[in-house]
């Protein structure tokens, strides 16, 4: 199945629950979210959309890899419920091999990939050593299904007039081994290029950083050339971070995650798009 949702001055949402994203990115292997068009172009890339789920085990992440899709509409208002089934992890392989196996290479792989995230004077460094080693060996990205850690009822509630979706998770069986919720809302990297928000900060381009902590009651991304903008707010009770990443064919994202321990019910906020003056 796949849906189209029209929003005002020419832009779309689209959702399938098989994914068929464009170009040759690793990415394409993940099931997306809501993937926002301008006209007949899509902006997302290598970015897993809106509104879609990663979980943590420790420094391993959780992927999803299918969906079930139903939806209802009244007027210009959808609620599109999406049921991710988490069961991808990312592996390392040659090209056309099968990932390699090595429980030592991948929790040296998470852990650094973790402090990259924590320390922004190690991201340039630890990106060399990363791009340096898989030009060594010839690895590639690529995502291998595992053990069904979830199922997660994702609900979205897309008002096409105001360019509004609310997003909301239900997190109530989530098994004890996750250590961390992260809701991630992406699109591509190429085309946003600005991010903003309401304290004042206007950074462009490799001045956005991979992955920082937003400290703005409001936040968003900016596409210059389309002038096409996405924003999201604070929520109590989870860490808000940005980020944008382009590495040739295999990194193409910016945008936005919310990061939260694993709580007892669920997981809600709103994401407003907007085509800029």
């Amino acid at each position: 199945m796949e849906l189209s949702i029209p929003l005002s001055q020419g832009l779309s949402l689209r959702i399938a629950d098989q994914s068929a994203a464009a170009g040759d990115y690793p990415t394409r292997r993940l099931q997306k979210g809501l993937l926002l068009l301008d006209g007949l172009e899509e902006l997302a890339e290598e970015g897993v959309g809106f509104g879609v789920t990663i979980l943590k085990r420790g420094v391993q992440t959780v992927f999803p890899g299918e969906m079930e899709l139903a939806w209802r509409r009244e007027g210009l208002i959808w609620q599109v419920t999406a049921v991710f089934t988490m069961d991808l992890v990312e592996r390392l392989a040659r090209p056309g091999g099968a990932g390699l196996q090595s429980h030592v290479l991948y929790a040296a792989k998470d852990s650094l990939a973790a402090l990259h995230r924590r320390v922004p004077s190690l991201r340039g460094p630890l990106s060399s050593a990363s791009a340096t080693l898989r030009r060594l060996f010839g690895w590639v990205t690529t995502y291998e299904r595992t053990e069904v850690c979830a199922k997660l009822e994702v609900t979205y509630t897309i008002d096409g007039e105001k360019g509004s979706i609310g997003v909301s998770v239900d997190l109530s069986d989530l098994p004890h081994d996750v250590t961390e919720v992260v809701m991630m809302n992406e699109q591509g990297g190429r085309h946003f290029d600005r991010y903003t928000d309401v304290g004042g900060t206007d950074l462009r381009g490799d001045a956005i950083g991979t992955w920082d902590e937003v400290t703005a009651a409001e936040a968003g991304f900016v596409s210059t050339a389309r002038k096409v903008a996405f924003s999201v707010r604070q929520v109590e009770g989870a860490k808000l971070s940005r980020g944008r990443e382009l590495v040739g064919a295999r990194l193409a994202w910016s945008g936005f995650g919310y990061s939260l321990a694993p709580p007892r019910g669920g997981f809600a906020y709103d994401v407003r798009i907007e085509r800029m003056p």
